[in-house]
């Protein structure tokens, strides 16, 4: 075989574990959740994004909060809830958007509470649950 021929094999073979180390397409990082997926199980990998988007008006005082401990050893909240309004007219409602990071494999139950945080004792306006699955 020749010095070429050889170096063009070895070539090839680098990609092909390449690829295949890193997936034939690059890997979602993010999943998306919405309303639907309430009372579903969704599955991620470590290191994926858990993205969950719930309609929301914080100019009613109420907001989307995790309301049970998460197991941390399995999922973690990235970073504070954000909110994206759906037009600029004053006391808009829209969507709040909540990350969470999946850190090992296992599962948790993930809930959140739409509720006025100040106010104890209230059974929350609305509630999410979905069954968190990391592999």
């Amino acid at each position: 075989m020749s010095n070429n021929k050889f170096s063009f094999i070895a070539l090839l073979t680098l990609l092909v574990a390449l690829t295949l180390a890193t997936g034939c397409s690059p890997q979602q990082q993010e999943v998306k959740a919405t309303i639907d997926h309430n009372g579903r199980e969704m599955q991620l990998r470590k290191g994926q994004t858990l993205v969950v988007t719930l309609e929301a008006n914080p100019t009613t005082g109420y907001s989307w909060e995790v309301a049970e401990p998460l197991d941390e050893q399995v999922l973690r909240q990235a970073g504070e809830p954000e909110f994206k309004a759906e037009s600029e007219a004053l006391g808009a409602g829209g969507v709040q958007i909540l990350r969470f990071q999946a850190v090992n494999a296992g599962q948790t139950t993930l809930k959140l509470a739409y509720h006025r945080p100040w106010e104890k004792g209230v059974e929350p306006l609305e509630t999410y649950s979905i069954e968190v699955v990391v592999r």
